[in-house]
């Protein structure tokens, strides 16, 4: 394997365009809305550190990386509801006409983000993309979510040999329920979540450890509303950061949701920007006896727009100080 770069890789999805929530007629606020990939690389391009990150632009993903954990069914539902003008699957999950090109490149972004740290391009690489995946099922949207694109991206490494076991860290506010149950049954993936309980989904009660062989690789940890930094950082410290040292995985994947800020319109939790740096910071030495620091992460939630900004920053600016 060559020597990563030391520099971070950021891999745009352009998902700042028209996949934008809309009654039929014309644009409607939505919190998952485009400003949020805009936030997040303006603010990257601007800090102090974006002399060590490379750009790049996603490519599209083929639709076979995608079949690998959604249904065929599924995708197909999603790239018709697109073509015949966008519509919505739910209350909260919404697509537009160029929605299906859009989450194709999300997973684009993801898979290249992967690919380029486990082939040794770059030690950690960030994929700022949207619309969100966790909460995708494998036959339905859900949760501002159409495709699941850390789970397709595990798959990917592990299917093509690039990863044969794979810890995903989801620190997003909101429990991943499409995350967990897609990959529930395995043993070659551990799938861990601190989350705010009794928070939408409604999924991630500490009683779900896994299914079948797969049992012992699923680790929840629900936290109070309300909860802050120290609780937080105690629950990683006391749960999380175990159970990732003893899995020993080949890479570590955030699934990297900032809506745990205290700003944030969507949960009650109250993290501070620099809290994400830190769950970062001690989630890399946790893991780096087995991974050697390899990292991958995409971009979840987080929709107040300074927050998300300045969260996203304090969480690459963590990955890049593993070098």
């Amino acid at each position: 394997m060559q020597t990563p770069s030391s520099h971070g890789l950021v891999v745009l999805d352009g998902g700042d365009g028209p996949h934008r929530a809309s009654d039929g007629r014309r644009p409607i606020p939505h919190a998952e809305r485009p400003e949020r990939t805009r936030a997040v690389e303006d603010v990257l391009r601007g800090a102090a550190f974006a002399d060590r990150l490379v750009f790049e632009a996603a490519p599209l993903a083929e639709r076979d990386l995608v079949t690998r954990v959604h249904s065929p069914r599924h995708v197909e539902a999603i790239e018709r509801r697109c073509a015949s003008g966008g519509g919505w699957f739910d209350s909260d999950t919404y697509c537009a006409p160029e929605s299906f090109d859009i989450a194709l490149r999300a997973v684009g972004a993801a898979v290249r983000a992967a690919r380029a740290v486990t082939d040794g391009e770059y030690a950690s690489a960030f994929a700022a993309c949207r619309p969100p995946g966790h909460h995708a099922e494998r036959d339905r949207p859900m949760g501002f979510c159409l495709f699941d694109q850390v789970a397709v991206c595990v798959e990917d490494l592990v299917a093509t040999g690039r990863a044969s076991r794979v810890f995903v860290l989801d620190f997003d506010v909101h429990h991943g329920n499409g995350t967990q149950h897609l990959f529930e049954e395995r043993a070659d993936v551990f799938y861990a979540s601190l989350h705010q309980s009794h928070c939408f989904p409604g999924t991630g009660a500490a009683h779900e450890r896994g299914v079948g062989a797969g049992a012992g690789a699923t680790l929840n940890v629900p936290l109070p509303a309300g909860s802050g930094p120290d609780l937080w950082l105690r629950a990683l410290d006391e749960q999380v950061l175990p159970a990732l040292a003893s899995f020993a995985p080949d890479v570590l994947v955030f699934s990297a949701g900032f809506d745990g800020h205290r700003a944030d319109p969507l949960a009650s939790c109250e993290l501070e920007s620099a809290t994400f740096g830190e769950i970062t910071r001690l989630a890399l030495d946790a893991a780096r006896p087995s991974t050697g620091g390899r990292a991958v992460s995409v971009l979840e939630g987080g929709y107040e727009l300074t927050a998300l900004g300045e969260s996203a920053a304090a969480h690459v600016e963590a990955l890049l100080a593993e070098r």
